[in-house]
């Protein structure tokens, strides 16, 4: 038998000695004050339990509860179990482009709003989510505690948006470093996308280490001004106002990479359609094995055995006679 938190049993062990030795070795304060013979028609009826026994009760009572504290098992050694689900990793856009309008109410909360339908589409699978632009990084770590990833990425606003171009190489290279023991390798982009120039270091990044690639592109083709920090229309040095468009080269980009991208819309059948030919090319590969450690619990029989004890005692507390 071991004990799962041997640290409680330390802890409380000393200051339990202690208490039980000063009840032990410390006179009853009325036998210090009043004299033999009075105290004993003050004293409890002959009924009562003895003061001794049940002290003893008690302080096994609360030994019993420290034991309980440290939980007792028996350890039956470690055991594979099947799980079913994929390993993803999804990446959110934080570019200055994702402040604009085109979608309400902006790109950014837009796509926050679609991760957090594919999360919960997804609810036996772990994901891990990035955040990325000039220079990206780990928002949340692998996990299939849904409501933690929703929780990471509601906490990304307008403070995050960085007005740097994007550095898809860079997104590339930690995907891959990510990735690099998952089985199969599958990342999914929330962007408004971006053009040919920019993504073709990102495919190669993509295609050497084997990574599927699918899009959820937010943003119109018409487009919309970019926004800076103040909230105001960010100029060109000609004095024109910035406009952004969607840019689907990404999309094609999937597409090339056994992947495959939707154009984010209200409602949730986009999600829906991408989450579907996600598990339907995956179906066989939806399966893992994790080793968890087996063992038999047995905090409950000292704890229970513990609280009779307490309840033995306290209700043989003594009565005063009547006088």
């Amino acid at each position: 038998m071991s004990f799962v938190n041997p640290q409680f049993f330390w802890a409380l062990i000393v200051p339990f000695v202690i208490f039980a030795f000063l009840i032990s070795t410390n006179k009853e304060r009325l036998a210090r004050i009043f004299d033999e013979k009075v105290l004993k028609r003050l004293s409890a009826t002959d009924e009562s339990m003895p003061m001794v026994v049940r002290n003893i009760l008690m302080l096994l009572a609360l030994f019993l509860m420290i034991v309980a504290m440290a939980r007792p098992v028996i350890e039956k050694g470690d055991r594979t179990v099947e799980v079913q689900g994929l390993t993803l990793l999804t990446a959110l856009d934080i570019s200055g482009s994702m402040r604009s309008t085109d979608v309400y109410p902006n790109r950014l909360t837009f796509a926050k709003k679609k991760m957090n339908t594919f999360f919960d589409a997804m609810p036996s699978d772990e994901i891990g989510v990035v955040a990325f632009a000039y220079s990206p990084f780990v928002l949340a770590p692998f996990s299939s505690d849904k409501e933690t990833l929703k929780m990471m990425v509601e906490g990304v606003d307008d403070s995050y948006i960085n007005m740097g171009s994007t550095d898809f190489s860079a997104l590339g290279e930690l995907a891959s470093s990510l990735l690099e023991k998952k089985k199969p390798k599958i990342l999914i982009l929330f962007t408004d996308g971006g053009d040919e120039e920019a993504i073709a270091g990102f495919a190669e990044i993509l295609k050497s280490n084997k990574i599927d690639l699918y899009v959820v592109l937010v943003g119109t083709e018409k487009g919309a001004p970019v926004i800076d920090e103040n909230g105001k229309p960010f100029t060109l040095e000609d004095g024109t106002i910035a406009i952004t468009q969607r840019n689907d080269a990404l999309g094609e980009l999937a597409k090339e990479n056994d992947g495959a991208y939707v154009v984010a819309s209200t409602g949730k059948e986009d999600i829906k359609q991408l989450v579907s030919v996600i598990k339907g090319k995956y179906q066989n590969q939806q399966k893992g094995e994790v080793t968890v450690k087996e063992r038999v619990e047995y905090f409950y029989y000292p704890l229970g055995l513990g609280l009779l004890l307490l309840l033995i005692s306290l209700s043989s507390m003594p009565r005063r006679r009547k006088v």
